[in-house]
């Protein structure tokens, strides 16, 4: 299962509706949005592409009602986690926050095949070795809103655990 992991899109729907749009074209099933949506508008032109979404809030959390609104009248396409996630995608444990600190602490227990965090507008993959000896993915997909850094999203490819960074609107990825 190939997933879009994005993050920081602040209210800018066109940026985030184009990653999506991209990673779709890569064959994604599904998106985890690691926070720092804002306004329950920005996600409408992403949700209108037709994958579910797996959204947690960030530390710039806008409406939440309106997000839980929108979640509820999305008929399941929408998924408000609220601060975090825990989900299960292909098999895979899947923890989702919004602050890098916190997602790397996560990924140190070993609980989780993927941890996804955003904030810091810096992308980047890495394997983080856990306490008890395995090693966990930390995927940071930067900001799609090219906040003080390139407008970046990741394409995950779960079967393969495999994580390639994308700059928005160019064809060519980077491994990471």
């Amino acid at each position: 299962m190939k997933i879009c992991i994005v993050s920081d899109s602040h209210d800018r729907a066109d940026a985030l509706a184009q990653a999506v749009r991209e990673a779709t074209a890569q064959g994604a099933e599904a998106v985890i949005h690691c926070g720092d949506l804002i306004g329950a508008q920005t996600i409408k032109p992403a949700l209108a592409l037709g994958l579910p979404v797996h959204l947690i809030h960030g530390n710039n959390v806008g409406d939440t009602q309106a997000l839980h609104r929108q979640s509820l009248a999305s008929g399941g396409l929408l998924q408000y986690h609220g601060a975090d996630a825990r989900l299960e995608l292909a098999g895979r444990r899947v923890f989702v926050v919004h602050y890098d600190d916190y997602g790397y602490a996560m990924a140190c227990t070993g609980d989780w095949a993927l941890v996804c965090c955003g904030h810091s507008h810096r992308a980047g993959a890495r394997k983080v070795a856990s306490v008890n000896g395995n090693e966990t993915w930390l995927v940071n997909p930067g900001t799609v809103a090219g906040l003080a850094a390139p407008a970046t999203w990741a394409l995950g490819d779960l079967a393969a655990m495999r994580f390639e960074l994308r700059e928005l609107g160019r064809p060519h990825s980077s491994p990471l």
